[in-house]
């Protein structure tokens, strides 16, 4: 497999890898992907709590970048600490705020918290100076109202893993968003998420694996690792029209632009 190109996973979990049974340590995660052209990641802390053991585990990387935020699936898991997430994200190697967002799919019963540490993470972001990392499941509406009352334009960020549609889309490109295509790009269900990204402009695309979770086709239902992002590089470019490298090139200089990443 050529490794000859220059591809950043925009988004995964190192620290939710399985380094019990699947992989020796997070520098074989990383080989991994570097044996695949995946050059450069982005880590993202889902809990305040869990940000110092994910800063350890890949502080003698220099080809991994971290963000921190408080993902709205954990807002119960700890009091929110403002100052403590303030202080973290102002880390060097932080270079986005989240994943935040709103998810009423699972959990529509923290709706109000949810909103709350929403809003809490933009106004952050906007202080440092640094894009948000957003999730969104079942609250289109609600997640582009508080982007756009919040001035989020003001920081830019992307929606990650987006499976929502042209319109949710169209907004979120309006007020300067990215928006990051995962492994879901591939699954046979997945015509509408096609639609939109034949329609996102190319200087807005970036690619990520979100692992371990949604692995594309083929290790579709099994773990997720960064090497697994190629796959996801390969289908947009084919989608597109153009040639994976011009996928990866494109990608690696939007996610430099969006995260101020100089590599």
């Amino acid at each position: 497999m050529s490794n000859n190109l220059f591809i950043i996973d925009s988004h995964c979990h190192l620290d939710s890898l399985d380094y019990e049974t699947r992989h020796k340590d997070v520098d074989e995660v990383i080989e991994n992907a570097k044996n695949r052209g995946v050059q450069h990641l982005i880590s993202i802390c889902t809990t305040i709590g869990r940000f110092e053991a994910m800063k350890q585990l890949t502080a003698h990387r220099s080809d991994v970048s971290l963000s921190c935020g408080v993902h709205p699936l954990n807002v119960e898991d700890e009091p929110f600490d403002h100052e403590k997430l303030l202080a973290y994200v102002q880390d060097p190697r932080v270079v986005a705020v989240g994943e935040t967002g709103l998810d009423y799919h699972y959990t529509p019963e923290t709706k109000a918290l949810q909103q709350s540490l929403f809003e809490q993470q933009i106004e952050i972001a906007k202080q440092v100076k640094k894009p948000l990392v957003i999730h969104t499941r079942s609250a289109r509406e609600d997640t582009m109202h508080f982007l756009e009352k919040g001035n989020a334009q003001d920081c830019g960020g992307v929606l990650h893993c987006f499976t929502e549609d042209w319109n949710m889309a169209k907004r979120a490109l309006d007020i300067g968003f990215y928006i990051s295509i995962s492994g879901i790009i591939t699954f046979r269900n997945a015509e509408e998420l096609r639609d939109v990204a034949r329609k996102v402009p190319l200087d807005r695309l970036l690619v990520e694996t979100d692992s371990p979770y949604l692995a594309p086709i083929p290790y579709r239902g099994k773990p997720n690792q960064p090497a697994y992002v190629r796959e996801v590089c390969e289908y947009l470019a084919t989608l597109k029209g153009i040639s994976v490298e011009q996928m990866a090139e494109i990608t690696t200089q939007n996610v430099q632009r969006l995260f101020n990443l100089k590599l």
